[in-house]
């Protein structure tokens, strides 16, 4: 429709009622920058090089890390796989150091049967002050 008054002028387009515009922020406001930190990646990042040379430790800081993350609603990645190496070096760490044990006792006791080989049953004392019980 044209102006009466004004055949020869076109009307200005007009917006639908049912499009809200979105807000604009104001024109002094800063921006967020793009690449801001996230809390606890600094940190998950580290408890994932950390955990290949101290598993509790790296497992302590994943932890951490992703609970910083979590209070930012933010994903740490680092921080999950941190968590999950550690638990699993943690385990065979454990496993490891019952295995020494068990050969280390074992051994122990194959180098008392060798030292006590050809020797009665009783007790006898070592150069080093220490005694010995053959069997």
């Amino acid at each position: 429709m044209t102006d009466p008054q004004n055949p020869a002028a076109p009307e200005p387009p007009q917006q639908p009622a049912s499009e809200p515009t979105a807000p604009q922020p104001p024109a002094d406001a800063p921006a967020a920058p793009a690449d801001a930190p996230v809390p606890g990646k600094t940190l998950g990042i580290v408890a994932l090089v950390v955990v290949f040379f101290a598993s509790l430790v790296g497992l302590i800081l994943g932890y951490v890390a992703r609970s910083q993350s979590k209070k930012a609603g933010v994903k740490n990645t680092p921080a999950k796989v941190a968590i999950i190496l550690g638990w699993i070096f943690l385990v065979l760490s454990i496993i490891a150091t019952i295995i020494i044990v068990i050969v280390l006792v074992n051994g122990a006791g194959a180098a008392l049967q060798e030292l006590c080989e050809g020797m009665a049953p009783g007790e006898y004392e070592l150069n080093t002050g220490g005694t010995i019980t053959c069997p």
